[in-house]
């Protein structure tokens, strides 16, 4: 995708591993969690600078996930994510995971990341560039 980060969603399309289900015969928990940051991680490295991805990194802070409907095995998934607000150092970020098929809600989620430093492994501000583009006014 091209374009302004702060006004686009972001896709990637996932289908469904055998390691993904769990006992009760659908897609683990966790794995919805591991989808939510890996659609953030592509959008970042899709429409970050060089630059950027070579100063900074993100770790998550917080999710809030609330899960609507089960994945399951031999399912396509479609991840979608956009960003939301910034607050001081914490950046927001949405996230809607759909079956390809019907494009039914799975889950949706809510995560706040903190940018840190590749350099020294530290939390740091991430520059009013990414700010702007990296996020929606309030």
């Amino acid at each position: 995708m091209s374009g302004d980060p702060a006004s686009e969603r972001y896709e990637i399309r996932i289908d469904v591993a055998p390691d993904d289900i769990d006992v009760m015969d659908h897609v683990n928990n966790t794995v919805y969690l591991r989808w939510v940051q890996e659609a953030a991680t592509a959008h970042w490295t899709n429409s970050a600078t060089p630059e950027e991805q070579q100063r900074l990194a993100w770790v998550v802070v917080r999710h809030e996930i609330d899960y609507t409907y089960s994945a399951r095995r031999n399912d396509s998934i479609i991840v979608r994510t956009w960003v939301g607000i910034t607050v001081k150092n914490y950046f927001e970020r949405h996230t809607e995971i759909f079956r390809a098929a019907d494009m039914r809600l799975l889950a949706k989620a809510r995560t706040l990341w903190c940018p840190v430093d590749l350099r020294t492994g530290r939390p740091t501000r991430a520059g009013e560039d990414v700010v702007r583009r990296f996020s929606n006014p309030a």
